[in-house]
């Protein structure tokens, strides 16, 4: 359990306490969030822990796998638990801010669609030995997509006092990029995908 390794576990601690705060139904045990008055928008001070939350999970995020590689911590358990790590971060906010309504179901179905693809490409390229880089544009759907949820928590302020939905607008980026970055992904990888059936035709030619 290395250092990278403690953070991302703390990663996942966070992802729980995050979902907790989102989920729980506070009131059956009389404790409220304050609401504020920003302007002529009525906030939940619990969303905005929430984004605090999120933002201080998604920093892990970027630190461990910036660690591990500097100081040669990269272990397969790490890639494994990192991999969990942000699918279970990320994945579920975009599920829960959906069902509460701050988000359109279509973005978070393409971006897990997306996910469960390019995860499997790299299981499947994983069992036959092979290793699937990060891409560019996989990276910076990453990025929009954690700015877009932390806007969406924060209710999309500054921006929505001057009517500018930058929160969807990065949502949407970040949905665009999914797709780019999946078929990218898959055009890059089809022939470790296909490779047994090639070889299997080829032989039997």
């Amino acid at each position: 359990m290395n250092l990278a390794n403690k953070l991302t576990m703390i990663r996942i601690f966070l992802t729980v306490v995050l979902i907790t705060i989102l989920l729980f139904p506070f009131y059956m045990v009389n404790i409220e969030f304050p609401k504020v008055l920003i302007g002529t928008i009525t906030v939940d001070v619990k969303y905005f822990v929430a984004a605090i939350i999120f933002a201080i999970a998604s920093f892990t995020d970027f630190l461990d796998g910036h660690i591990a590689r500097k100081y040669n911590m990269v272990t397969d358990f790490g890639k494994m638990v990192d991999a969990i790590a942000d699918k279970m971060l990320v994945n579920s906010t975009l599920i829960i801010l959906t069902a509460q309504g701050f988000v359109a179901p279509i973005i978070t179905v393409i971006i897990i669609f997306r996910d469960t693809v390019v995860d499997t490409i790299k299981m499947i390229a994983g069992s036959k030995g092979k290793v699937v880089a990060a891409i560019k544009t996989g990276k910076v759907k990453t990025t929009f997509l954690m700015l877009g949820v932390i806007l969406t928590l924060c209710y999309n302020l500054p921006f929505e006092l001057f009517n500018l939905d930058v929160a969807s607008f990065l949502l949407v980026l970040a949905t665009i990029f999914s797709i780019i970055s999946g078929i990218q992904y898959y055009v890059m990888n089809k022939n470790i995908i296909f490779e047994k059936e090639e070889k299997k035709k080829t032989a039997k030619e």
